[in-house]
């Protein structure tokens, strides 16, 4: 199977070729200055996406805080720090890509990019 290119919010099913479209974050609102999570460049783990991530994401999108001590956004770090992706909080702007609210993702039921189906 070749490469398949997957945009923020698209969800790559069992059969080749498809996509469906299972997430818009927040309806386009503007998170400069909010907070996200650098870390060293990593790939996305469903087979055949060419995404490579520098920030923390969830369906390609950068997940981004309001505040800097959010203890959710600590704890994201906490975890990529753990598997040595040498996290650093930072301030978002929207030059980085999409983003999301991580509450709005969590709300929506935390969709991910590459779930495949059985």
């Amino acid at each position: 199977m070749g490469e398949q290119q997957i945009g923020p919010g698209r969800l790559l099913l069992e059969n080749p070729g498809t996509e469906e479209q299972i997430w818009v974050a927040d309806g386009g609102e503007d998170h400069a200055g909010w907070q996200c999570v650098s870390t060293d460049p990593f790939p996305c783990p469903a087979a055949g996406c060419a995404f490579v991530a520098e920030y923390m994401t969830a369906a390609h999108l950068i997940l981004v805080w309001e505040e800097r001590d959010d203890p959710n956004l600590l704890r994201h770090a906490e975890r990529a720090k753990k598997v040595g992706r040498n996290p650093r909080v930072v301030e978002y702007a929207p030059a980085f890509g999409p983003s999301a609210s991580y509450y709005a993702w969590e709300a929506a039921g935390r969709p991910v990019h590459g779930i495949r189906g059985k």
